[in-house]
């Protein structure tokens, strides 16, 4: 069973895992958010020491890391734009936490994809805010590819902002998290 090792017992990240999102209160989901913004920080770190701008390592057949510079969102939107662009999303991503922050404080406990979901973006989003606030574009270094297609590069924040809408997706149309039961 995924997640499982040896004699049926989780492997140690699972274990943290669920260590970290125990409990009832949003704090627990916080703590995610935490240790995904973490993780995606550490990465960037890991890759601005080790590599140069524009500098490709082949990792598998459709996958390399690659060193890239973000002044824009998601697929380079408003990337020359002048700059201007800098402090309206660290602005736009400010709000957003905040405002997702408010909602996971009053989520229900039994509304988990939902919160799972807002503490992914939340990670997400602080993880590229911060970027932005230190060196003034996103650091993106995950390069998928296929048939010579390259998918825009992206990091860990970014990838955390896509599972989270996901799972906001899934309990909103699938689970109906928080709507009224009858």
């Amino acid at each position: 069973m995924c997640g499982e090792r040896g004699r049926g017992g989780r492997d140690p990240f699972a274990r943290l895992i669920m260590k970290l999102i125990a409990g009832d209160n949003p704090a627990r989901w916080l703590r995610l958010s935490a240790l995904i913004f973490a993780l995606d920080q550490a990465s960037k770190l890991a890759v601005e020491y080790w590599m140069q701008l524009g500098e490709v390592i082949e990792v598998l057949p459709f996958f390399n890391l690659r060193l890239a510079y973000n002044e824009g969102a998601a697929f380079s939107f408003l990337a020359d734009a002048g700059g201007w662009q800098r402090w309206f999303f660290l602005i736009f991503a400010i709000v957003v936490v905040v405002l997702l922050m408010r909602w996971l404080r009053k989520l229900k406990p039994d509304e988990g994809w939902t919160a799972l979901g807002l503490s992914l973006v939340i990670a997400g989003a602080l993880g590229n805010l911060v970027d932005r606030a230190q060196y003034g574009h996103v650091i993106d270094f995950l390069d998928f590819y296929a048939a010579g297609w390259h998918w825009p590069a992206f990091n860990i924040a970014d990838s955390a902002i896509f599972v989270g809408v996901l799972a906001l997706l899934w309990a909103s149309l699938v689970l109906k998290e928080g709507a009224a039961r009858g």
